[in-house]
């Protein structure tokens, strides 16, 4: 059997889509098969379109931490040394 294998961005390793029509029918294929809301956008590094989890138009509500790291997760119990 032959499979297909989709080009890939080197950047984000994200399927690329030639075009927004193309990237849009796999979002809402997506949608069909498996309940995943997926939105499309293009790529700043390799120009070609993707498909992502994250809603853009909540990109610019998430406050900034300039420069600050998010804290990681830790299990429930354990206390990180102190610096």
């Amino acid at each position: 059997m032959h499979y297909f294998t989709p080009k890939r961005c080197t950047e984000s390793n994200k399927i690329m889509y030639h075009d927004k029509a193309q990237a849009l029918r796999a979002a809402d294929q997506s949608w069909r098969e498996r309940g995943a809301e997926l939105w499309v956008y293009r790529c700043e590094y390799c120009g070609a379109w993707h498909l992502t989890h994250h809603d853009p138009s909540l990109r610019d509500a998430v406050p900034h931490l300039d420069g600050q790291r998010k804290p990681h997760s830790r299990k429930r119990g354990y206390k990180p040394r102190r610096r």
